[in-house]
């Protein structure tokens, strides 16, 4: 089965983007397979984290990349706690 928004999938392309394809789809594959041990030594089920997971990991990280890429992209943001 397909799944275009996955846990997997969001780690893929943030090891794509920093050490290039190859090596992420390694580091993918090597994530899969720990998992697949986990899941047989404890016998439970596998549970998609989500695409979003990285993002609600860290929310600090997230925002200071997507103002430093709106930077880039030649625009000022001013970022403040919302109400």
């Amino acid at each position: 089965m397909r799944k275009k928004e996955s846990y997997l999938r969001a780690q893929f392309l943030r090891l794509k983007s920093r050490r290039g394809a190859k090596k992420a789809i390694l580091a993918v594959a090597a994530s899969m397979l720990t998992a697949c041990c986990h899941m047989l030594r404890d016998g439970v089920g596998y549970e998609d984290l989500g695409a979003a997971h990285f993002d609600r990991r860290d929310k600090t990280k997230t925002i200071r990349r997507l103002v430093r890429r709106l930077s880039d992209l030649g625009r000022e943001v001013d970022v403040r706690q919302a109400a």
